[in-house]
C-alpha cells in the first residue's frame, strides 16, 4: 500500500516512537493520522486529529475504533516496561505488560479488522523488539511480552490475508527514547525507525528488522538454547562495554 494518502491510526502517538511514526506518516503524505493517547491533551504534534485511547481499557479501545472508521493503517506502537523479572517480580506487572503489549495491540486489531477490510484491506504494524526472541535478567517479563505479541502477529497475518490486510512486525534492539534512557549505547533514531517500517508496508513486507542488533540476533535463533544464550552473553558485554 501506499502511504501517501492513506489514513493511519497510531497508538501511544503523544511521544517516542508513537510521536515519530504519526509526524512521519504526515510528512509522506498520509491524508489523517489519528494520533492516540491516553491523555489526548498531551498529543503536541500539529495536523494531527487527537484521539483518546487506553488499549488495555475495551470501551476506550471500541470508541477509538468507531471515530476512525476511515482507516487504512494501523500502528500498534503503545507499550510499556515494568523492569519485572517473572519469578521473584511481581506478577501484577507481568500482567500489565500483557495487557498492553500483547492484549492492547490484538484488542486495537480486532476492532479495526472490519473497517480495513471495508476500506481495502490496508496493513497493520506492530512494533515489536529484538526481545521477542532473548531474555535479559530484570526485564523477562518484557520479554514474554514481545515474543507473545510476535506469535500475535503471526497468527493474525494468517486470519487477515483472506481480507487483504498486511500484517508487518517490526523489531529492533533499542530506540533513542524514555523508555531506554539508562541505556548508553548506539540506539536507532525513532525517525529511522519509523521510515524503516513504513517502508516495509509500502514494499509488502512481512517483518522489518530494522537495525542490524535486531538482523543479527534472528540470524542465531537456529542455535541451540546453550549456543544463543553464549552469543547473546558476548554480545551484550560488547554492546555494554562499548
Amino acid at each position: 500500500m501506499d502511504i501517501n494518502n492513506s489514513v493511519a491510526l497510531v497508538t501511544g502517538a503523544n511521544r517516542g516512537l508513537g510521536r515519530a511514526f504519526a509526524q512521519r506518516l504526515l510528512e509522506r503524505g498520509a491524508r489523517k493520522v489519528y494520533a492516540t493517547a491516553r491523555r489526548p491533551e498531551t498529543v503536541d504534534l500539529p495536523g494531527v486529529e487527537a484521539l483518546a485511547l487506553d488499549v488495555t481499557d475495551p470501551v476506550s479501545v471500541h470508541a477509538a475504533a468507531q471515530a476512525a472508521p476511515d482507516v487504512t493503517l494501523l500502528v500498534n506502537n503503545a507499550g510499556i516496561s515494568t523492569r519485572t523479572d517473572l519469578v521473584t517480580g511481581s506478577l501484577d506487572n507481568v500482567r500489565r505488560e500483557l495487557e498492553t503489549n500483547v492484549l492492547g495491540g490484538l484488542a486495537m486489531i480486532r476492532e479495526l479488522a472490519p473497517a480495513l477490510a471495508v476500506n481495502g484491506g490496508g496493513a497493520v504494524v506492530n512494533v515489536l523488539s529484538a526481545m521477542s526472541w532473548f531474555g535479559v535478567n530484570g526485564s523477562n517479563a518484557y520479554h514474554l511480552t514481545k515474543a507473545a505479541a510476535w506469535a500475535m502477529t503471526n497468527g493474525v497475518r494468517l486470519e487477515l490475508a483472506e481480507q487483504g490486510t498486511l500484517v508487518t512486525a517490526v523489531h529492533l534492539g533499542l530506540a533513542d527514547t524514555d523508555m531506554s534512557a539508562d541505556w548508553h549505547v548506539e540506539k536507532i533514531s525513532p525517525t529511522d525507525l519509523a521510515d524503516a517500517a513504513l517502508d516495509g508496508v509500502e514494499a509488502g513486507s512481512a517483518e522489518v528488522l530494522a537495525d542490524q542488533w535486531s538482523r543479527d540476533i534472528k540470524s542465531r535463533l537456529t542455535l541451540t538454547p546453550e549456543e544463543f544464550n553464549a552469543a547473546m552473553d558476548r554480545a551484550l558485554a560488547a554492546l555494554t562495554a562499548a
